[in-house]
């Protein structure tokens, strides 16, 4: 009878030795997963979180103290599309470089969330696409925009987008880009641009 309890108290400890094991490494393996955690993805995973409440949005700070509410639409490479939050008009549009962000000030339902994992996807065409090939579009579309810089914002159109650099045509909002409406040029480095808003 003593061996029947020796072996059944044994057999507990082996089955709780190996609990704490296997416990153990899920720690280990969500510390790994935390480390390797990208901004882009805590933004997606925030992004999904919200996709049910048209009324969620993200908050972003830019560099420069600028700060911005916006509800993401689309990730690229180094960018985020979104609809500007609290735009007067409500079909306004941003593009967020992702240097760009200084710190994202989540509220406190949306913390957990954005360190959930992603669902394993194949990567999707936007997933590559750089921000030069997005201005480049706003650019082929002779779109209106507003550039916003550490130094200010300003208005006009996208002449030229470079590897590095876009050249703006400054003209007035609500005007079309005529030579004769340009009443100045601006070449900016994409390192400097914090936020075109476009719609």
């Amino acid at each position: 009878m003593r061996w029947d309890l020796l072996f059944d108290d044994l057999e507990s400890q082996l089955d709780q030795e190996q609990r704490d094991e296997e416990r153990a490494l899920a720690i280990e393996e969500e510390r790994l997963r935390l480390g390797r955690l990208t901004l882009r993805e805590r933004l997606t995973a925030m992004a999904r979180s919200g996709v049910d409440d048209p009324g969620e949005s993200i908050r972003l700070e830019l560099r420069g103290g600028h700060t911005v509410d916006v509800r993401p639409l689309a990730f690229g490479r180094d960018w985020m599309s979104a609809a500007h939050v609290g735009s007067a008009r409500r079909d306004a549009q941003v593009i967020v470089p992702l240097h760009a962000i200084a710190a994202i000030l989540p509220r406190a339902g949306q913390l957990d969330p954005s360190l959930a994992p992603l669902p394993e996807s194949s990567p999707r065409l936007t997933d590559r696409i750089g921000l030069p090939f997005v201005l480049r579009d706003l650019c082929r579309r002779r779109t209106p925009v507003h550039l916003t810089t550490a130094d200010g914002r300003v208005h006009g159109t996208l002449d030229r987008v470079a590897r590095d650099h876009v050249d703006l045509a400054l003209h007035e909002p609500g005007l079309p880009r005529r030579r004769s409406d340009v009443h100045g040029y601006r070449i900016v480095p994409l390192g400097q641009v914090l936020l075109v808003s476009f719609g």
